[in-house]
């Protein structure tokens, strides 16, 4: 059975950039206080009313077909992942097919947040491997500063978050030496409410494992239960996160499903060439490294001028990692990934 490759990578970040000492000027923070718990010094934002992560999928999928030699005709199936769509439904997977004029194949829609990325290339592995679809287009972008809480009251959660996109294609590769070696894909939906954005929805409260923090009925149902004004005073309508709980999730989880990976394959962690892993937070990443041992130059972050950019964020990474040559043909890559969900997973894959 053949492997699959990435045969064309690319990348998209907004022209705006916003420096933690843009976000002191609308909040009480500094940038000090940032950098020390996340180590993002900026991040970008997308332009309003221009720009959507359709959009900027688009302009990160047009690079990547570009550098795989091919067409956006060929393109045979496209995997979208994102947590902020330009609509409520139908999702982004769609409007990238339609914008890019490419034929009338398969669109599907991956919500799994920061391990969206993880996810998509694991369900694209499959159908090359199976020979179902030759050239596979997966996307992740975000658009994280249109739905943010720039009041004091959301500035742990807004300051983190940056937009961008991502996009590889994916190809089957008769190299005995190359192409993706394993997947590995986890949940534990116990966390679900650590981090999470619980309206636009039609839950009305009734997932909440706390009974004393159900959302009151709404007194009309003429559309389905969207905010309630219980919701809009708790402010459920934007991202909310208890930053400690899923700090102490991440990095367990993350060394956890990398061994899962390396150990799958009869590899160790000094096999490792670079480590792309999810751009949370860079303390994260670094317990990571120290935790497994792994060198400055094993470990690829860029979160320090991108932010967390969730589903963008590995396919950024790894771009920019391979353009400036830190990934040449036959490194051993590790990508791994955790976040809202809880979701995690990690992909082993040789260039």
């Amino acid at each position: 059975m053949p492997r699959t490759k990435i045969a064309g990578i690319g990348k998209y970040v907004p022209e705006k950039t916003v420096t933690n000492d843009d976000l002191a000027k609308v909040m009480d923070t500094s940038d000090a206080w940032i950098q020390e718990r996340t180590g993002i010094k900026e991040r970008h934002y997308a332009a309003p009313y221009k720009e959507t992560s359709a959009t900027m999928g688009v302009k990160a999928a047009a690079i990547a077909i570009e550098r795989a030699g091919i067409t956006a005709q060929d393109i045979d199936f496209v995997i979208f992942a994102t947590l902020s769509p330009d609509y409520y439904f139908p999702g982004c997977g769609v409007l990238l097919q339609r914008i890019m004029g490419m034929r009338e194949i398969g669109a599907l829609d991956i919500r799994n947040q920061c391990s969206g990325f993880i996810y998509s290339i694991s369900i694209a592995d499959q159908f090359i491997k199976t020979g179902m679809y030759k050239n596979i287009l997966v996307v992740g972008a975000e658009v994280h500063s249109f739905g943010l809480d720039f009041s004091n009251t959301g500035r742990n959660v807004t300051v983190i978050f940056g937009d961008g996109a991502g996009a590889v294609v994916l190809q089957a590769t008769e190299k005995e030496n190359q192409g993706i070696l394993s997947t590995h894909l986890h949940s534990d939906g116990n966390g679900a409410e650590l981090l999470s954005m619980m309206n636009p929805g039609f839950h009305g409260g009734i997932h909440l494992k706390d009974e004393s923090k159900k959302a009151a009925p709404p007194t009309e149902l003429y559309g389905g239960v969207f905010i309630t004004p219980e919701e809009k005073l708790a402010h459920d309508f934007y991202p909310n996160m208890d930053g400690q709980s899923v700090f102490k999730k991440a990095v367990e989880k993350f060394p956890e499903v990398i061994m899962e990976a390396l150990q799958t394959n009869g590899l160790q962690p000094s096999d490792i060439n670079i480590l792309i892993p999810h751009q949370a937070n860079l303390r994260i990443s670094q317990f990571i490294q120290q935790k497994m041992k792994l060198r400055d130059d094993q470990v690829h972050n860029n979160i320090q001028q991108y932010g967390n950019t969730t589903a963008a964020s590995i396919p950024i990474a790894l771009c920019e990692a391979w353009e400036l040559g830190k990934i040449k043909e036959g490194d051993l890559v590790c990508l791994a990934a955790f976040g809202s969900g809880f979701t995690w997973g990690s992909a082993l894959l040789r260039w």
